[in-house]
């Protein structure tokens, strides 16, 4: 939802229905993930996409159908036999799309989720797809992390009690993901799905050193998706001028920042850090804070420098203290091996790797690999 949250807002605000598609389940090589969603507005209009074009006319028209009856739809969508005429997937996935329709009166809690989203703050929302009586179908509950208030409900107070549970779990995780429950919530048991949609805040990309190099990185840091924050000691260096893309521009020493950054508990495992100083008196304080026993749990680390460089920067964070298995968490010399020269090219080859290491990717040809592309199907 987050990707056409604008423009459903939009139509939410001005009292129009729209029907809102959205990807609950997945299987096999489908083409977009859990929370994809696609508007269709009462004008004819269509925003967003749930399959990259595979099945988005067939989500049009259902869409149109549950703008008039009101009633939600989980619809699969899979590939069609050699026969059929109908809508297939191309690729040989298998959809689950949920559509229904909103409105104030069908989802009077869009606005403060909006709100929520804007601001960065973690909230997830909760969606009955499937349950034995129709009713409970579409109704939502927004959660939000412990001690702060929900909205809505998901029919019962049992369910909803559930569902919280876990979806806070999930939220803390940022995951996305359909839970199934027995009809009134039970543990054991079927019948009951709600798709939980978790909007947490951006992941954070930390980029130590202001050089040609990190203002690649931080661009391609910012179009996937990443909070960027640019930092270094030196002031005539690190300027908004040479950064304009990133969200933050911070002069401090690197593991000075780092260490403010924990003591405010800001940074977590979705975080990313690449060190690009290429200099000891910052790379060596700043990757004993980032990799010692009290840093903090991200999910990358890397560092620029040649071959000979890593020797000596090892060589001097064992004399700082670090053991092999929290120097085993550096990736340096930092990237995948693209041949890269240029800064762009080089930021390409961090992106790579980032995302190789995120998702279990070998960073191989995907011709000279058997099986499934996507390493989450089954």
């Amino acid at each position: 939802m987050r990707d056409v949250l604008e423009k459903l807002l939009t139509w939410w605000r001005s009292g129009e229905q729209v029907a809102m598609g959205t990807v609950v389940g997945t299987w096999k090589s489908a083409p977009r993930q859990p929370g994809a969603s696609m508007l269709v507005g009462s004008d004819g209009e269509a925003v967003g996409s749930v399959s990259g074009g595979c099945v988005e006319g067939a989500v049009y028209e259902l869409g149109q159908e549950v703008i008039a009856s009101g009633s939600p739809v989980l619809q699969r969508y899979g590939v069609s036999d050699d026969e059929a005429m109908g809508v297939g997937l191309t690729c040989g996935g298998i959809l689950d799309v949920f559509v229904e329709r909103v409105s104030p009166q069908d989802f009077p809690e869009l606005g403060e989720v909006a709100e929520d989203i804007d601001a960065g703050r973690p909230v997830a929302v909760a969606t009955v797809v499937a349950h034995p009586d129709a009713a409970y179908l579409g109704r939502h509950l927004v959660i939000r992390p412990e001690g702060q208030p929900t909205s809505g409900t998901l029919g019962t107070e049992r369910i909803d009690h559930s569902v919280l549970d876990d979806a806070r779990g999930m939220l803390a995780q940022g995951r996305t993901a359909t839970l199934e429950y027995g009809p009134q919530g039970e543990r054991r048991g079927e019948g009951l799905r709600v798709f939980v949609a978790s909007y947490a805040p951006r992941p954070r990309m930390l980029v130590f050193g202001a050089i040609d190099f990190a203002a690649a990185v931080a661009r391609i840091g910012s179009f996937l998706g990443y909070h960027v924050t640019v930092c270094d000691a030196r002031p005539v260096f690190a300027t908004h001028s040479r950064f304009p893309d990133v969200d933050e521009v911070v002069v401090s020493w690197p593991h000075r920042f780092v260490e403010e950054q924990v003591a405010l508990d800001a940074l977590d495992e979705r975080t990313v850090a690449c060190v690009l100083t290429h200099d000891p008196k910052f790379d060596v304080p700043l990757l004993t804070t980032l990799l010692g026993p009290d840093g903090p749990p991200l999910a990358y680390v890397g560092a620029m420098g040649s071959r000979r460089t890593h020797e000596n920067r090892l060589a001097r964070l064992r004399e700082e203290g670090l053991t092999d298995e929290e120097l085993s968490r550096l990736r340096s010399p930092i990237g995948l091996d693209l041949g890269a020269r240029t800064p762009e090219e080089t930021a390409v080859s961090v992106a790579a790797e980032i995302i190789a290491l995120r998702w279990g990717g070998g960073g191989d040809p995907l011709r000279d690999i058997d099986g499934p592309i996507h390493r989450h199907e089954d």
